[in-house]
């Protein structure tokens, strides 16, 4: 099966005896079960003050490992990255190699994505893969799963209102990392007050449009798909009939 083109995809190739541990201690995710075999780990790089800053899958082919990121993210996490590299053992470069995806039987040299069974296979390296036909926005609305730039949006975002626990993105037994302070609190609070949740829309309304509760605010719109929407919503105020600009708004998960 070929599968289509990720589209909007970079490659940074990790090399040197150190680079797993090196992100074991800056990342949010545990690293070590890539040190068993081909597999890939979904991750996110944070501020001192646990604030997101990048996500992105971690791979290890079986012949190399890859950090597969969003495009518009990747200068940025290349240089921070380099930052922190200080004297380890470490290689980091960008790479000219085809990410593909698919949903269905997946071909040889393919990786289950770890986010959710949902999201189907990534392939590295190979057919370049055909034009994208799956629709993405969908599946991510129904399994509310977050996307790099919409709901997860750089120095703004929390990883756990995101549902990176529920996504397999943070491990809270690794130990030490960049922003884990701040994230471990959050896990220990008795529930988080504001989250990722999906909605119902009758009307014209654009993802990044505030949702309202009568005079207060109430959450923000994020990917829509048909009649339906991921939004970061907070919940005391998501009950009843809302409003986004001339829309009406209805939680449903």
């Amino acid at each position: 099966m070929q599968g289509e083109r990720a589209e909007g995809r970079a490659v940074i190739g990790l090399g040197g005896a150190d680079a797993l541990s090196f992100l074991q201690g800056l990342v949010s995710n545990d690293m070590r079960p890539l040190e068993r075999g081909p597999g890939i780990v979904w991750a996110a790089l944070l501020t001192p003050q646990g604030k997101y800053l990048a996500d992105f899958l971690v791979v290890n082919t079986g012949e190399q490992l890859l950090i597969d990121v969003a495009a518009e993210l990747a200068p940025g996490l290349l240089k921070r990255l380099s930052m922190y590299r200080l004297r380890a053992a470490v290689t980091l470069a960008p790479l000219d190699l085809a990410v593909t995806r698919g949903l269905g039987e997946a071909p040889v040299g393919a990786l289950s994505d770890p986010r959710h069974p949902a999201l189907g296979w990534r392939r590295y390296g190979g057919p370049e893969g055909g034009a994208p036909a799956i629709d993405w926005d969908a599946i991510r609305v129904e399994h509310l799963i977050p996307e790099t730039g919409i709901e997860l949006i750089p120095e703004d975002s929390y990883i756990l209102e995101a549902g990176f626990e529920r996504l397999h993105g943070v491990d809270f037994r690794k130990g030490c990392y960049v922003g884990q302070e701040v994230t471990a609190r959050m896990k220990h609070k008795t529930e988080l007050r504001k989250g990722l949740g999906r909605v119902r829309i009758e009307g014209e309304a654009a993802p990044g449009t505030l949702i309202w509760s009568g005079e207060k605010e109430a959450g923000v719109l994020g990917t829509r798909s048909g009649n339906r929407a991921l939004a970061h919503l907070r919940f005391d105020r998501a009950e009843g009939e809302l409003r986004a600009g001339t829309a009406r708004v209805w939680r449903e998960a």
